[in-house]
Formats: C-alpha cells, sequence, structure tokens
C-alpha cells in the first residue's frame, strides 16, 4: 500500500502502464530520442457521492501539499472537475472530474450507489484509494446498460479508481515544440489520435493546447464474463505564458470536453 505522495505517484504510474502499454511505448519512443518526459497532470474519474467525490479523491494529494486551484463545469456531460497544484512545479496537476448523478436516470443513480455500497466501509479514506482499482463487482450487463446513458459511468464502473491519462508537457520536450508536429510523429509511429474536435484542442489564444491518443482496447473480466472496453490514453499538453510571463497552469472546459472522448466508442 502506497502512504507517501512519491509511492503513490509510482503506484499510479505503473498501473496506468500496465493497462495502457500504448503509453509506455510512446513514452520509450519519446525519450529514445533523448528526451525526458515531464508529466503536465493526472486525470482521475468519480461520481459525485458523498463517499467517493472530488473531496475525498483529492484528500492525498491536498494532506501531500496540494491546493485547490480552479473547477470547470461540463454541462453536456453532465460533469463537474476540480484541478489541484503542487507548490513543486515538477510534481504534475491532478485533475479530478465526477459524475452528476442527479442529472441521469433513477435507474443509473441506483446502480451506482448499488456499486458504491459495495465498497468496504472506510475503503475510501485509505491514502492510496484513488488507485486502488475496481472495489466493486459488476456484471457486463450493467456496464452495458451504463454505456448507454454514459461513457463515463460505464468507464468508472469498469476500471474503478486508478489513472484515467497521465500527460506528457510538451514545454519541456527538447525534440518536439509544436504540438502539431508531434502529432504528426506519433501518428507516423502507428498511433491514432482522437479527432473529435479537431485532433489539437484550444490554441495560443486560451493559452493551452492539447491533444491525446484514442483510448487503447482492453479485455475487461465482468462477472459474467469478458468484455473488450477502451480503457486508457495518453494526452499531450502545451502551455503559453500569460501577460505576466507565467505559463497558464489551468485547464479550458471546451477542450477538456473533447479530451473526454479519448475513451468514446463513438471513435
Amino acid at each position: 500500500m502506497a502512504k507517501t505522495l512519491p509511492a503513490l505517484l509510482d503506484k499510479m504510474w505503473i498501473d496506468y502502464i500496465a493497462i495502457n502499454p500504448m503509453a509506455k511505448k510512446i513514452y520509450d519512443l519519446l525519450t529514445g530520442t533523448g528526451d525526458r518526459i515531464q508529466n503536465d497532470h493526472i486525470a482521475l474519474r468519480t461520481f459525485n457521492h458523498p463517499r467517493v467525490g472530488i473531496d475525498v479523491m483529492a484528500a492525498p494529494f491536498t494532506a501531500s501539499g496540494y491546493k485547490y486551484c480552479g473547477d470547470y463545469h461540463f454541462p453536456e456531460k453532465k460533469l463537474y472537475a476540480k484541478h489541484y497544484e503542487h507548490a513543486d512545479d515538477s510534481l504534475p496537476k491532478i485533475f479530478i472530474s465526477e459524475l452528476k448523478l442527479e442529472d441521469f436516470s433513477p435507474a443509473l443513480q441506483k446502480t451506482v450507489k448499488g456499486l458504491i455500497d459495495q465498497i468496504p466501509p472506510g475503503m475510501e479514506r485509505q491514502f492510496d484509494f484513488v488507485s486502488i482499482g475496481r472495489p466493486w463487482k459488476v456484471t457486463k450487463d450493467t456496464y452495458q446498460a451504463l454505456l448507454k446513458e454514459s461513457d463515463y459511468a460505464a468507464w468508472v464502473a469498469a476500471f474503478g479508481y486508478r489513472p484515467n491519462h497521465f500527460t506528457v508537457f510538451i514545454n519541456e520536450l527538447k525534440g518536439f515544440s509544436d504540438i502539431k508536429v508531434l502529432n504528426e510523429y506519433l501518428k507516423e509511429n502507428g498511433f491514432k489520435l482522437n479527432s473529435s474536435g479537431g485532433e489539437v484542442k484550444g490554441s495560443k489564444d486560451v493559452y493551452l493546447e492539447q491533444s491525446s491518443t484514442l483510448a487503447n482496447n482492453i479485455t475487461v473480466q465482468f462477472e459474467d464474463g469478458e468484455l473488450t472496453v477502451p480503457a486508457c490514453y495518453y494526452e499531450f499538453a502545451k502551455r503559453y505564458p500569460l501577460q505576466n510571463g507565467k505559463l497558464y497552469q489551468g485547464f479550458v472546459a471546451n477542450s477538456a470536453d473533447k479530451i473526454f472522448e479519448s475513451t468514446s466508442r463513438g471513435q
């Protein structure tokens, strides 16, 4: 069990590349050219339920010196998110989103409550709960029923608590200062990108450009058999300086809205 921030971040990365080997291939591809990878942010997903809401998920990070720095609304996807930063800017930002259960059908709300009720009492207070994996039993039928209403709900049901994605901080790359050039390099090496809203989300005008791979599909074991489902993806972010000369550290809701679709079956 990870009990310190460095141990938790290491555990999260190891878990992430275990179910998203594509990210390790990209990491190796970039470091193989002599680049050093700095992680811009880690994203986590949850439900706005008192036991597992954003503030619960943020607890190990705020206990380790992270501060709340902004929030974001996604009306179309019925999501709300917050991001956190550490005084040590070599540490990744943490972006935590939650599904607004009250905006969905009674059936979805009941299903999600049934999943959360299976979490052993107090488990959510473990320091490393954000990388505990799936703490409930779930069937293929339940996954598919959730999928009809929300890709996001189905993803959390299938994968539980673990990073949804890590993010390459383009500003620190020596070989790629232009996000479009990086995107082309990734495609030339066989990686598929999320094209929802264009391959590049955002612009210099909003001080942030982002792109991402499509989630890799993996076989997940459910209570009644296996399904192949979209898992995790790798994101790339380039930040631009504000008028005060400091790099913008926040997020752009319109861009993040499209980044969420990296785990959509639609692409």
